[in-house]
């Protein structure tokens, strides 16, 4: 069984800084990829940054987000700096997964959510 349990979330004022942290735990062969999401209110749920083998990441957010990954921990972080208030919203982690007994097998998990609140 896989969990994705994320940290970092929380109030910051504008022009600051956060770090968001997801691990996975559990049985596994390997992380294929990550990402992270958000869902702004008023919004639907949008991909903000994602690495694989390369990085991707929404144009609103480039050069001021970093997503990383520590392999040896099972971990990715997401540096979240120069934040707005329009960066508000729940940061979801997702991860692409290989299965520890069953190698041609890949599914993804999703964490429960993290609340990233920018305000004055």
């Amino acid at each position: 069984q896989v969990q994705l349990v994320e940290s970092g979330g929380g109030l910051v004022q504008p022009g600051g800084s956060l770090r968001l942290s997801c691990a996975a735990t559990g049985s596994f062969r390997s992380i294929n990829a990550w990402g992270w999401y958000r869902q702004a209110p008023g919004n639907q749920r949008a991909l903000v940054a994602r690495i694989s083998g390369s990085t991707n990441y929404a144009d609103s957010v480039k050069g001021r987000f970093t997503i990383s990954r520590d392999n040896a921990k099972n971990t990715v972080t997401l540096q979240m700096n120069s934040l707005k208030p329009e960066d508000t919203a729940v940061y979801f982690c997702n991860a692409v997964i290989t299965s520890a007994s069953y190698s041609t097998w890949t599914r993804e998990y999703w964490g429960q959510g993290t609340q990233v609140t920018v305000s004055s």
